[in-house]
């Protein structure tokens, strides 16, 4: 009897209620439907690679809280070094990096301000990782590091993180007292040593500049252990989820979370150095209305520029009111001289000073990409994965709505109403093709999320989404040998976050993974060989966090998980 029967057969004695049809790779893991299984990390009990069908399952190498020699995992630190309040339990991005003969990681906290910590991995001679050391990187040399969410590792194996939504530098510049700064942007003060609570504004301002924040990082970790961090502000400054680097070298696409974002394509001016190059926005041409929409690929040129000369703006003091003059908006127009923009879901009237087209290209890239004439208009744009042999990049949608729609007042302005489909709260994944310099040429839904209510005294009761589809697709990796799409979710319409298994050639979906109440499925990334085996890394990250509190029952259960599902023989 196979694995695969086995755990059929297992099915009414688990808590499961039904089964996904199975994919090409991985067995199918039936939704959790009891409290058991909703409190439990659960994957596939097996894999299918080469025609032969071997043991999978979810392993644990670090959870937060652990203590790993004289470190804590996700112990935030503040500018000094000194430990903050909080032990985060949100781990994001986690990467693996084979330096010489030691392996490895580097992990990304989703907090402001942000912990970041490169951990030593052992492996045995079956594959299996375990924790060797953990230690904080110091983040005082780049002043801290803000929301650092998804991520990539870069093909010269170095660690490429993110920063997402950057503080409102208009707002905070507005600001007259400190209730008047964004509520997510206060724990940032205590990176500074400084207390939300008791500091003035003027404190505030005097430590925080807006413009630190909202970039691409990255991590190079060497034999030693020892990790240093750049940003890279040549690539724009945007609710950045992640960059995601093209086998040239000198490509990457740049994914933008939040409402009426814009997708990025970056290009180097050196292979393997991200310190420079020209920074390029979409323009969605729509073709069709139909499974999330098609268009064809039109781009915008922002401009060439340099981290050296965006940080020496930066140090210069540099403000919004610098690069912008601003006016109110009437009945979604504006005054003569004055453009109409929504991006980031802020419908303004702005005029750009003279001289300052460079500037705000790289420290308001959102707005002056909508003011040149890009669109502005996705919503919850999230993860990026490449496939090599299609050439394609496919970009995850949380959700499809607000500037999505046609003609949403509150998102589109007059004359920037360029996506035009149908709202749906489940999201989709997209499909890019590329051309043979690595140049989006056209874009359209592959799958899409559906809708779906239950009955009350259903098994599925309290999901919003099918059980058996896509809910808030965010995370993407891709399996070349397998021709599969990995979908990680972040949702609410389905109780317990789970992975997907998307075989491209059949287009069957299989449930690969499935993650306590409240959890998001981050960090999904796949590792075809790293001395000698494979990998399917994955991070639960909080564990009863955005919903289901109500749930816990022990304050560990609240601690986040990084491990794999593997591992496997290494393939090519």
């Amino acid at each position: 009897m196979t694995l695969r029967t086995l755990l059929l057969a297992a099915t009414a004695l688990t808590g499961f209620a039904s089964v996904a049809p199975a994919g090409d790779m991985f067995t199918p893991l039936p939704f959790a439907a009891d409290d058991a299984t909703k409190r439990a990390v659960l994957a596939s009990a097996s894999v299918m690679m080469g025609g032969t069908e071997m043991p999978s399952g979810f392993h644990t190498i670090l959870r937060t809280g652990d203590k790993v020699g004289e470190a804590t995992f996700g112990q935030v630190m503040t500018k000094d070094g000194k430990a903050a309040v909080m032990i985060s339990s949100n781990p994001d991005f986690t990467s693996l990096l084979p330096v010489g003969k030691k392996l490895f990681s580097v992990s990304h906290f989703e907090e402001a301000p942000a912990a970041l910590y490169v951990s030593e991995f052992a492996q045995d001679a079956d594959g299996n990782m375990t924790a060797v050391s953990t230690k904080p990187i110091d983040l005082s040399g780049v002043d801290g590091v803000w929301y650092p969410c998804a991520g990539s590792v870069t093909p010269w194996n170095t660690h490429l993180g993110s920063e997402e939504y950057p503080d409102d530098a208009r707002a905070t510049e507005a600001a007259a007292t400190v209730a008047d700064i964004d509520e997510d942007t206060l724990p940032m003060a205590r990176y500074f040593g400084l207390d939300p609570a008791t500091m003035t504004v003027e404190a505030f301002k005097a430590a925080f500049n807006p413009y630190h924040y909202g970039f691409a990082t990255e991590i190079t970790v060497t034999e030693a252990g020892d990790a240093s961090i750049v940003k890279h502000y040549a690539m724009g400054r945007i609710s950045m989820e992640l960059a995601k680097v093209m086998p040239d070298k000198k490509t990457a696409y740049i994914t933008n979370d939040g409402t009426n974002t814009t997708l990025y394509r970056f290009v180097a001016d050196k292979e393997g150095d991200l310190s420079s190059g020209n920074l390029h926005a979409l323009k969605w041409v729509q073709t069709s209305a139909d499974n999330g929409g098609a268009a064809k690929a039109e781009w915008i040129d922002l401009g060439h520029s340099d981290d050296a000369t965006v940080k020496a703006a930066i140090d210069a003091g540099t403000k919004f009111s610098d690069i912008f003059e601003t006016a109110d908006m009437a009945d979604g127009k504006c005054a003569d001289g004055f453009t109409a923009t929504g991006a980031e879901g802020r419908l303004e009237c702005l005029k750009l000073k003279p001289g300052m087209e460079a500037v705000a290209s790289r420290l308001e890239t959102s707005r002056y990409a909508a003011m040149l004439g890009a669109t502005a208009e996705f919503r919850k744009m999230e993860g990026a994965a490449y496939d090599p042999t299609g050439n394609r990049l496919y970009v995850a949608m949380t959700q499809v709505a607000k500037g999505m729609l046609d003609s949403d007042e509150k998102a589109d302005v007059p004359d920037h109403n360029d996506i035009r489909v149908e709202k749906n709260d489940c999201g989709a994944v997209y499909e890019m093709q590329l051309d043979a310099a690595y140049v989006g040429t056209e874009i359209k839904g592959i799958v899409v999320g559906k809708p779906k209510e239950y009955a009350a005294d259903a098994p599925e009761a309290g999901n919003t989404c099918d059980i058996d589809g896509i809910a808030s697709p965010d995370n993407l990796t891709f399996i070349p040998q397998m021709n599969t799409l990995i979908i990680g979710e972040d949702t609410e319409g389905h109780q317990n976050d789970v992975v997907w298994a998307l075989d491209m050639a059949s287009g069957s979906l299989t449930r690969i993974l499935s993650t306590p109440y409240g959890s998001e499925a981050t960090s999904v990334d796949w590792y075809p060989d790293v001395n000698g085996h494979a990998y399917l890394m994955a991070v639960v990250q909080h564990p009863f966090g955005e919903t289901d509190q109500n749930m816990l029952k022990t304050a560990d259960e609240a601690n986040a998980y990084v491990g794999y599902i593997g591992p496997f023989p290494a393939v090519k």
